[in-house]
């Protein structure tokens, strides 16, 4: 199984359609258009779209592959107008089949409906380097690959923007033009795509409060996913018309729309499935251009297609990290206790929105958590710059300001004398409550994690006791489990699932989720089993299949726990229901008073009074028919408290302490995380193993962003798009992980769980800061801390 926490995983298998070799056409001959997607022909600078100019006609012996392959060319320019696009000489290519550019795919799209404004490939002009222009469809992967450098391109460089003060000067070139006709109506910048502001209860009365008011800047820099697997997608076309498509996501039922919507089908006439894949964090929510253009060739060509990313042009797809500068203002008093809290946030997205709306709220909403707070407000802005497009990774939009705000709390603790674990339980926010921004809070486990951490690790012990150069640091959070809304307006559930029940015994669980290694499919297949009273060898899971499978929205803001989770318990339930009312009519007995345990049914009090599995399936068909039914799941109406409350709100939070102990060469500047004790409150645990694993994970992508990781550029140029310049953790880098289980039972998870597979990464590298603190007296307030930084601040110091 490929390890959400672990970037491992199997690569998606196309091989099985390579096969037999068809007779196709022959060598070029002149004059005519065929297979080349029916584009224009025609030369010269236009002020509309881009014209392509080349024919192709294939005649009498060349033998073909039966699955073709697809290419990109990708634009060398940050921001320019796209005048011409020649591709004459690649369609006299041997073996080239058709090029399409962003005048075959004009259609706008993106997650979230207020902010579509990507297309497959770029029309018009481009927005970034990398930024997909045309795509070329060959009988192999060399000759696609070839035939991009024979595809002619000509632009016109325009003025680009990198930086956040770039992007917000009012007279910066405008990326979009639709916010450059909104700019200059209200004199702001054209390259602002969200700005949110929100307050509650009286800061600056908060703030007169306090016995310490601080106020200091952090910035956390981008980082990008580095899953196993490369993005990936084949796509065949099937008799009757239908498109079907195999891609590596997170996300089916977006995809699956969005391919609909993009290439103008009936969304009834695609299918869409999910095969294994190899690792996602966030990276593979997006549609990307590899399902578009595999589509849309597959259908013109009428044969399958393939489209894959090279290891370098992930680092183009991206939707990482957003790069974020942050200003913290925060009161304590004496005591510890916080009385009033201010954020704001910048937010560097990119060329294209992606979930950057999301990003916006999610940068200042969860301000409130885990800390009980009166007072409290944000302003938080993503911009757009011509730098390849962020979105959501690991922790999305909570990850930066929980960094600033813990270190933050932790500088105050130390300024007041106080030792910081005493702070954060003195502040810890309480179950069945709602913070002062409107999210209701079910159950909380944040005080155990914190007191067992601290614990585990010897923290009051150790605390600046380790001698120079060693030090420990603490750190706390919470997540969500779930987003309370839907990316897109409908009234349907957010999951639902199917349970068929063979005669057989073996229990069939049709689910639309995407296990992208988290362990989805296990989750519910335990669900499922518990309730039934077999084991989860028993059941077998069919996920992400638009056919076959019932809808889910997706793999993201760890929501498939608790909401597809409770759409397999109330299928099971409702399997139960029936096996227990045909159970109980053979034995004359209360249903009441029934078990299912161990694959047998039998009555509480007298064990050896039931039936078996088997036996008790053939009842329930009798009595009824065909054994199976749905379950669905639809969050409870909450958190509308407030204007513009979409985003934040949750079912339930999960809460997470965590404690690193790191030691720094006080010659060299290397820091060396040895330790990372980390307490999770998932609710109910229902896979141990599972649940570590997550946890580890988090721990490890989050010391990857403490110490390697950043996706920087220069002048709008990618500094790092492999994986030996773009270092990501390897055993000597991954330190010991401990992770704690904490149980809050939830009371209205599935089984009490809540969410495990994001909230782990949220404290680590606030906590690893806190240690390097511990061991150097030096406060760093941007990852990631290489020997560089750290030497620079020990020389400010006087250390060096």
């Amino acid at each position: 199984m490929s390890g959400a926490g672990h970037r491992g995983g199997g690569v998606t298998d196309f091989s099985t359609y390579l096969g037999p070799e068809d007779t196709l056409a022959g060598r070029p001959a002149e004059g005519g258009i065929v297979g080349r997607s029916g584009l224009a022909s025609g030369t010269g600078k236009v002020d509309g779209p881009p014209k392509v100019t080349g024919a192709a006609v294939y005649t009498a012996d060349l033998r073909l592959p039966r699955m073709a392959h697809a290419k990109l060319l990708r634009s060398p320019h940050a921001h320019a107008r796209i005048l011409a696009i020649d591709a004459a000489e690649a369609l006299a290519m041997p073996g080239v089949l058709a090029v399409l550019t962003g005048a075959d795919l004009p259609g706008r799209h993106g997650p979230i409906p207020v902010a579509r404004d990507e297309t497959a490939l770029a029309v018009d002009k481009v927005r970034y380097r990398g930024e997909p222009v045309a795509c070329v469809a060959a009988v192999d992967e060399a000759t696609a690959r070839e035939a991009l450098a024979r595809v002619r391109v000509d632009y016109e460089p325009l003025p680009a923007v990198f930086t956040l003060d770039e992007a917000l000067d009012p007279g910066s070139p405008a990326i979009h033009e639709h916010l450059a006709r909104k700019a200059a109506r209200t004199g702001r910048s054209p390259n602002v795509l969200r700005r949110v502001h929100q307050s509650f209860g009286d800061p600056d009365a908060g703030f007169a409060e306090a016995d310490l008011v601080m106020e200091e800047s952090y910035f956390y820099p981008g980082s990008t996913h580095v899953p196993l697997e490369p993005h990936a997608a084949l796509a065949a076309p099937e008799p009757g018309g239908r498109l079907r498509v195999w891609t590596s996501t997170q996300n089916p039922h977006s995809v699956h729309r969005t391919i609909a919507a993009v290439l103008g089908l009936d969304p009834a006439a695609v299918r869409l499935t999910k095969p294994e894949v190899g690792g996602g964090y966030g990276g593979k929510c997006d549609t990307f251009v590899t399902e578009l253009c595999a589509s849309a060739l597959a259908l013109r060509l009428g044969r399958p297609v393939r489209l894959a990313l090279e290891r370098e042009e992930v680092f183009y797809a991206h939707r990482g990290r957003h790069p974020t500068r942050m200003r913290v203002k925060m009161g304590l008093k004496a005591d510890g206790r916080i009385t009033a809290l201010e954020l704001e946030a910048l937010a560097n997205g990119g060329a294209y929105a992606s979930y950057g709306v999301v990003t916006a709220y999610y940068l200042g909403v969860f301000g409130t958590l885990p800390y009980r707070l009166d007072h409290y407000r944000f302003t938080a802005t993503r911009v757009y710059t011509n730098l390849p497009p962020c979105g959501p990774k690991r922790g999305h939009g909570a990850i930066q300001p929980r960094f600033a705000i813990e270190l933050h709390l932790d500088r105050m603790a130390h300024a007041l004398g106080l030792d910081p674990a005493e702070v954060r339980l003195r502040n810890a926010v309480e179950p069945n409550t709602v913070t002062v921004n409107g999210l209701r809070v079910t159950s909380v486990g944040l005080r155990e994690c914190v007191e067992r951490v601290v614990e585990a690790s010897g923290y009051r012990d150790k605390r600046g006791r380790l001698g120079p150069g060693r030090g420990v640091g603490l750190a706390a959070s919470a997540y969500m489990s779930g987003a309370l809304h839907p990316t897109y307006a409908n009234e349907g559930p957010h999951s639902m699932v199917q349970v068929k029940v063979d005669r057989s015994g073996r229990v069939t669980i049709l689910s639309g989720t995407a296990d992208i290694g988290q362990g989805s499919n296990h989750m519910l297949a335990t669900v499922v089993a518990e309730r039934l009273g077999i084991e989860p060898a028993d059941c077998t899971v069919v996920e992400a299949d638009t056919d076959l499978t019932p809808v889910d929205l997706g793999s993201y803001s760890s929501r498939v726990t608790f909401m597809a989770g409770n759409a397999a318990l109330q299928a099971a339930e409702r399997v139960r229901k029936r096996l227990v009312s045909a159970v109980s009519a053979e034995l004359g007995c209360d249903p009441a008073d029934l078990v299912l345990r161990g694959r047998r049914v039998f009555v509480r009090d007298e064990p050896d009074r039931g039936v078996d599995w088997r036996r008790a399936i053939a009842l329930a068909e009798a009595e009824a028919g065909a054994l199976g039914a749905m379950g669905s799941y639809r969050p409870p109406r909450i958190g509308n408290r407030f204007r513009r409350q979409s985003v934040g709100p949750s079912p339930a939070y999960s809460f997470t302490a965590q404690v690193a102990e790191v030691s720094v060469d006080l010659e060299t500047g290397e820091v060396r995380v040895e330790h990372v004790w980390c307490a999770h409150d998932l609710g109910r645990v229902l896979h141990p193993e599972i649940a570590a694993g997550q946890i580890e994970g988090c721990v490890y992508m989050g010391v990857g962003e403490a110490l390697l990781e950043e996706q920087a550029y220069r002048d709008g140029l990618l500094r790092a798009p492999s994986l030996l310049e773009y270092r990501v953790p390897t055993v000597h880098e991954t330190p010991a992980i401990h992770p704690i289980l904490v149980e809050s039972h939830d009371p209205e998870g599935p089984f009490g769980a809540k969410e495990v597979g994001e909230g782990p990464q949220l404290g680590t590298v606030p906590a690893i800061a806190a240690a390097i603190h511990d061991a150097t007296g030096a406060w760093l307030t941007a990852p990631p801390y290489t020997p560089d930084k750290v030497l620079a601040a020990l020389r400010r110091r006087g250390v060096r």
